[in-house]
């Protein structure tokens, strides 16, 4: 089955790529401490839909616990990775992340600030996202200038990154060391383990509608790591495409660390396998990394919350199996190009 370099995705691997996350979802709802065969999962989820009966202690761990998990591994995995391809393509850069311009820190450091002051998982999720937002904010206006160029806006990012990661020690620095100290520190570890439809229903916006934009704007994310001129000629809007790019990326990455902590790698290592496979035509990279992205971390996350009794914080995970992998693809590929 080939796929072509410079075009869309093939029939086949649309299909391939449509049903993986679906199918590994699904086999996430049978995995765990406890785990149920796939017909009674089938069950539980037509009877939740059709008015069937179904055994009530079976409901609740699917409906309330792992499916609401699966959902949100799903978005924030997707997410996450189409943010990452869109700013590896913004910036010419594949070390590019969406980190980059300092959202993850800056939802960090609200997250941390809502614990201490005692905020509910609401408040910690809509104050999160608010100073993600702030801190792109300040980086877009601390690079802004006449003839001020993209390495600029990077370069704010770092700084602006660097600044609230610093506010996040200071709050955990004066957060109470036996209640507020372990739950910032656990949070700022990443896990999906306060997943509920209700965190869903405000968080999962952002995300969707991020993807849906970039997904329809896939056609002209090509000409990205293009000069103005090259642009002008292919007649796109070259500032505006950056300017949606921007906020959309920024949108999906503080709402994915908003609702879970910090994810890291996904954002790195999916669009670089995406690349690696599919090639660098975005109408086939932003499908694919939409896919791939949700597929990754509905994985990682099962993993997290099966293979042991106290469930590892999945930035730990995704680190521990990244790396390496990364470390392989780098060696295997004969470089980089966008």
């Amino acid at each position: 089955m080939k796929h072509s370099r410079i075009g869309a995705l093939h029939p086949a691997w649309a299909v391939i790529l449509v049903i993986l996350p679906v199918l590994l979802g699904f086999a996430a709802l049978c995995i765990g401490r406890i785990s149920y065969p796939v017909s009674e999962i089938w069950q539980v989820v037509t009877a939740k839909f059709t008015g069937a009966e179904m055994d009530k202690q079976m409901g609740i761990v699917i409906w309330n616990i792992r499916m609401p998990r699966v959902l949100l591994a799903a978005l924030v995995g997707a997410g996450l990775s189409v943010a990452g391809c869109a700013f590896q393509s913004l910036f010419a850069n594949p070390l590019a992340t969406p980190d980059t311009l300092g959202v993850a820190s800056g939802t960090s450091f609200g997250a941390a600030l809502a614990l201490l002051l005692g905020c509910g998982l609401l408040g910690v999720q809509a104050i999160a996202f608010a100073f993600g937002i702030l801190a792109v904010t300040l980086t877009w206006l601390s690079a802004a200038g006449k003839g001020r160029g993209l390495s600029s806006v990077v370069l704010g990012g770092i700084m602006i990154g660097s600044l609230f990661s610093s506010l996040v020690s200071l709050v955990k620095f004066t957060a109470d060391t036996e209640t507020q100290l372990p739950a910032i520190t656990y949070w700022l570890m990443g896990s999906l383990a306060s997943a509920g439809f209700e965190s869903l229903k405000w968080g999962a916006p952002f995300i969707i509608a991020g993807i849906a934009v970039l997904f329809a704007l896939r056609w002209q994310l090509n000409v990205l790591p293009l000069g103005e001129d090259e642009a002008r000629s292919l007649g796109s809007n070259i500032k505006l495409l950056r300017i949606v790019t921007i906020i959309c990326a920024t949108a999906m990455t503080a709402s994915s660390v908003a609702m879970c902590g910090q994810v890291g790698w996904v954002g790195l290592l999916i669009p670089h396998i995406c690349r690696m496979a599919f090639g660098n035509n975005h109408r086939a990279l932003i499908p694919a990394s939409v896919s791939l992205g949700a597929a990754f971390l509905i994985v990682v996350d099962t993993m997290a919350r099966s293979i042991s009794a106290a469930e590892i914080p999945i930035s730990v995970l995704t680190a521990i199996i990244g790396a390496p992998f990364f470390i392989i693809l780098m060696r295997r590929s004969r470089g980089w190009r966008l």
